[in-house]
């Protein structure tokens, strides 16, 4: 359901309001962080008085590059109020070279906080176990889906994944290992359901259809589904929530990433036809659906661009970052006054072949 002006600019005023805080944090010498700092020094202006909105930084600022997660030490980033504090490190990508590399503290546990208003009680009962099956090791996930878990009183049960492994055998086009692995994992996890009382199930699209090919997730004593990948057309969603849930279980998918955070999905109502649409965690993350030709332009409603992402919290600054995927630019909706992003898949997958692997 759209919604009218006023919730849509009250929430644009709080953004502008986030933002001059964030400026504020990040390029102030008592509390920002090197790369900013100097940044700021190289470009011979100050964000602090520059930017006073959100569109002044869409103006003002170029996209952030992903290669300086990559190639710069950790340090540059943590901010002169943190120094001296232990963080985490968190990766992404790494498939092929370098992974881009996210230091934090606590940022993961406010955003997974925040999701948990998000989903059921009746689907996620407080208390009762939860099962991740998904990327462990440097990602950020496994620490989030654990807090989440325990952040609602409940225990988490872990299968590991490594999905780089996974694309690099499917892009050498050994599709048997590809395969034997993805059984491995499976296998594991059925253990887990077999042996163990779990009601909810963190997994991807694929993994989730892999386990529900191998037993009634309903009868096994799952209720909740909290599903994260990158493509899940109409076709696929319609296929999970009625042939793999078989109507019984909440499906909640999401769509986040190491540098974002968590995007809820709104429920699906009859005239969705099963397309899904993300609205990102605002003020504290914003998506932008921008023509891939003139990145300073939004598409209109209802038409396909690339997905930029802005991340302000004072763990970290990331503006204008091109996210390698596309969306349908969606409306604000009542929960959710700002802009929405539908039907999420690979940047340019129309046009090439895109390995997701076990995603």
């Amino acid at each position: 359901m759209n919604i009218g002006p006023n919730a849509v600019q009250t929430a644009g005023a709080a953004l502008d309001a986030h933002l001059c805080e964030t400026l504020a944090w990040h390029f102030s010498p008592e509390t920002g962080c090197p790369f900013w700092l100097d940044w700021a020094k190289q470009a011979g202006w100050d964000p602090r008085k520059g930017v006073k909105s959100f569109a002044d930084l869409i103006q003002k600022f170029p996209h952030f590059q992903d290669e300086w997660l990559r190639d710069l030490q950790p340090e540059v980033w943590v901010p002169a109020k943190f120094k001296g504090r232990p963080y985490n490190v968190f990766e992404t990508g790494g498939t092929t070279g370098m992974p881009k590399q996210r230091i934090g503290w606590d940022d993961y546990k406010v955003d997974y906080e925040e999701f948990s208003s998000k989903i059921s009680d009746e689907h996620f009962p407080p208390g009762a176990a939860w099962l991740m099956i998904g990327p462990t090791g440097p990602r950020r996930l496994r620490l989030a889906i654990e807090h989440l878990a325990n952040f609602r009183k409940s225990p988490c049960y872990f299968v590991d994944l490594d999905p780089r492994w996974v694309k690099k055998v499917i892009a050498d086009k050994k599709l048997e290992q590809a395969r034997a692995y993805m059984d491995h994992v499976v296998e594991q996890a059925l253990l887990i359901l077999k042996n163990r009382r779990v009601a909810g199930l963190f997994t991807t699209p694929k993994l989730l259809e892999a386990v529900g090919e191998k037993l009634n997730l309903f009868e096994a004593g799952i209720r909740g589904v909290f599903c994260g990948g990158t493509t899940m057309t109409p076709q696929y969603v319609r296929f999970i929530v009625e042939e793999v849930l078989e109507n019984r279980i909440g499906f909640y998918p999401t769509y986040g990433n190491t540098l974002m955070g968590l995007a809820a999905s709104v429920p699906l109502r009859p005239e969705d036809n099963f397309s899904i649409t993300y609205y990102a965690p605002q003020p504290r993350a914003v998506l932008r659906v921008v023509n891939p030709a003139e990145t300073n332009q939004l598409v209109a409603y209802g038409s396909w661009g690339r997905v930029e992402l802005t991340t302000m919290t004072k763990e970290l600054f990331l503006p204008r970052f091109l996210e390698r995927d596309e969306a349908i630019r969606r409306s604000p909706c009542e929960r959710y006054p700002w802009d929405g992003v539908g039907d999420v898949r690979p940047f340019g997958a129309m046009e090439k072949t895109i390995v997701e692997g076990v995603y």
